[in-house]
């Protein structure tokens, strides 16, 4: 497996990440897809690409967080897609084919109205990023494995796959992400090293803010869970098991170290990536 981050995680202008990146010996970065990136050309993108490979850097991934993640929404899910269709190209012209996204709260009831307008909005986009040999990378936290690995299975694409946290799934979902590992094994194209702490558990979609078919957003009695995210290492991931049970399923891909936040986000990477080159031996 080899190491990257997030770009968004150093707080700094991409020029400078990605010269950081590559002093701190990373192999890989993730680029977070901001709105002004739909606006550049094909040559700005270009430069883009240029300047990671030239400092050593794969483009591991783009993430495509962008905006509210409303795709289970009768009148919004057909704007998502053509959004995620967008991004796609721009992934596509960096030369990286997985893109990674939140997709909301999946329901757990297949008959929900929601589960089924997620099914077909990601369907939608699985089809346009397969037509460009590229993965929409949903990622885990809002649901148990088990409901995301039916969402997977109904949509039935090679254009859908899992970006794996291990850190949404323990600090939120309360879930062994070993566990995760050996349900959405298969499906695993990318990967986040973050890591956490659940100090309280809770209603999950509550936490997420799980939305109806009509927009309105779902109300539930117990709140959300209490967490915290601390430096790679120091939380209640089960590194040794994790990445075994990522070596067994196959999986060769980045670990991309994210830290969304902390006063020191330089020490933080520089930490976690000594800390995943030890692991990793």
């Amino acid at each position: 497996m080899k190491i990257g981050a997030l770009d968004s995680c150093l707080r700094r202008s991409l020029l400078e990440t990605v010269s950081k990146f590559a002093e701190m010996g990373l192999q890989g970065i993730q680029i977070r897809i901001k709105p002004e990136f739909l606006t550049f050309s094909d040559a700005r993108l270009n430069e883009i690409r240029v300047m990671c490979e030239d400092n050593g850097l794969t483009i591991s991934a783009v993430c495509g967080d962008m905006g509210t993640t409303r795709f289970g929404v009768r009148n919004e899910w057909q704007d998502r897609v053509s959004l995620f269709r967008g991004i796609t190209d721009i992934a596509v012209k960096l030369h990286t084919h997985v893109i990674t996204t939140h997709i909301g709260v999946i329901p757990d009831d297949r008959d929900d109205e929601v589960y089924q307008i997620m099914a077909h909005a990601l369907g939608k986009c699985a089809a346009y990023a397969a037509e460009r040999d590229s993965v929409f990378a949903i990622e885990t936290g809002p649901e148990k494995p088990e409901t995301l690995l039916n969402m997977l299975q109904d949509v039935n694409s090679g254009g859908l796959g899992v970006n794996l946290d291990p850190a949404n799934l323990r600090m939120v979902t309360c879930v062994d992400p070993v566990h995760a590992v050996e349900v959405l094994g298969k499906y695993i194209v990318h990967t986040h090293a973050k890591d956490g702490i659940n100090l309280a558990p809770g209603c999950v979609p509550a936490h997420y803010k799980a939305y109806n078919a009509d927009g309105s957003i779902r109300k539930f009695e117990a709140p959300g869970p209490r967490r915290q995210e601390v430096p790679l290492g120091q939380g209640q991931v089960p590194w040794d098991s994790y990445l075994a049970a990522l070596r067994e399923a196959g999986y060769d891909g980045f670990l991309t170290i994210e830290r969304e936040c902390g006063d020191d986000p330089e020490g933080d990477i520089h930490l976690a990536k000594n800390f995943l080159t030890r692991k990793l031996g």
